[in-house]
């Protein structure tokens, strides 16, 4: 059977969210900009469903922008904050993803900024107390840290990090684009400026996100040409989009207890069951505790002596996995080139979603655990 355990790169469409978007391809098609009965339809769903995930994440509809994903939201809060608000400089870490780190070194090229990377432990674990270090010297600063990291699964004290910032009157934006339709957020209790969404990370369609910002967050757009969105963000709306990242965020959330609860189960039958069936495995950063995204398991294998690759090995068996982020597939992962030298050793991400089964976990185990099996008793047979 074809298993598909690669859902933090992207979830299969739900068909109830298909359902929603359906009449909005066929039926309903006009441009939202358009002053008739069509592009009204079209108007009223897009507004529709910008209060429904503002009403989801406890906001006005007007901190709403909708954008083609989850790498443009990151560019606009990132360029917004700095260009709105004068400041020059910004912390990160070196564990973010490339659509933050890659934004700030460009503004770092330009001079527009300093840059500085908290530090971290070998798992990832970041200091809170390092962050108020460097906003107590003086300026205002941005400050951009993810909630979940997409690779290692390690979930940031973003409550913490927030409270931080507010003392220090810093901006802080936080990628969520793995933990959106994962955990509620309530933007009355969590002080952040900046928050992110992408669908297709919660069973929505591609090419479809949103950007919250707060009321005092100024919004520089990053695209010209017209004035949708209000002006900060020109470009015809991708109508059918919109109501699916809309509906997959609200079934996300009114089905969040079963859904966790099932997704922990299978993550936590993975560990045991790869801890037993192979020797010297490892799990890379917080992702085999409690203090990490259910979605994400990253696991480290000694390399094969054979050559052959454990992802193409179970690739050959249709069993979708990957080394980590889509982003960065055959460059390597600066994440873990972050937490230490990984020579020697083979990293595998599983990423799990609601409609991953129990059967199909045994069989991925099951099979990667023959790959190792099979390692050792070639050299078993070599020695005698």
């Amino acid at each position: 059977m074809k298993i598909y355990l690669d859902n933090a790169a992207t979830t299969p469409l739900s068909r109830e969210v298909f359902q929603a978007m359906e009449p909005f391809i066929f039926e309903n098609f006009g441009n939202p900009s358009s002053s008739h009965s069509y592009g009204r339809q079209a108007r009223k769903a897009i507004e529709e469903s910008r209060k429904t995930i503002a009403d989801l994440l406890n906001t006005n509809p007007s901190q709403i922008i909708f954008t083609s994903g989850g790498t443009e939201a990151d560019n606009t809060a990132i360029i917004s904050a700095i260009r709105s608000n004068g400041i020059r400089l910004a912390i990160t870490t070196p564990l973010e993803h490339h659509a933050v780190l890659h934004t700030l070194e460009s503004l770092k090229r330009t001079g527009e900024i300093e840059l500085v990377y908290l530090s971290h432990d070998h798992k990832g674990n970041l200091s809170i107390r390092e962050l108020e270090q460097l906003l107590s010297t003086g300026d205002r600063a941005l400050v951009s840290i993810m909630h979940g990291n997409n690779e290692i699964g390690n979930l940031n004290e973003i409550e913490s990090i927030a409270e931080v910032c507010c003392r220090y009157d810093a901006i802080f934006h936080t990628d969520t684009v793995q933990t959106m339709g994962q955990y509620r957020y309530d933007t009355q209790q969590l002080q952040a400026d900046f928050l992110v969404g992408s669908a297709h990370k919660f069973h929505g369609p591609k090419g479809v996100g949103f950007l919250y910002s707060s009321a005092a967050s100024q919004i520089t757009p990053l695209i010209n040409g017209g004035a949708q969105e209000r002006g900060q963000r020109s470009g015809t709306e991708n109508v059918s989009g919109i109501v699916g990242l809309a509906k997959a965020l609200e079934l996300s959330y009114a089905n969040a207890g079963v859904y966790h609860q099932h997704i922990t189960h299978l993550k936590q039958k993975m560990i045991k069951d790869l801890f037993y069936r192979i020797p010297g495995i490892r799990f890379n950063g917080n992702s085999a505790e409690h203090n990490s995204l259910k979605t994400v398991l990253s696991v480290s294998l000694p390399d094969q002596a054979n050559g052959l690759s454990p992802i193409s090995y179970l690739d050959q068996l249709d069993i979708c996995v990957s080394g980590g982020s889509a982003c960065t597939s055959g460059s390597g992962s600066h994440v873990l080139k972050a937490l230490g030298d990984q020579q020697g050793r083979t990293t595998i991400r599983f990423s799990f979603s609601r409609y991953n089964t129990e059967a199909e976990i045994d069989e991925a185990v099951n099979q990667l655990a023959n790959l190792y099996v099979h390692e050792t008793l070639t050299e078993m047979r070599a020695v005698c």
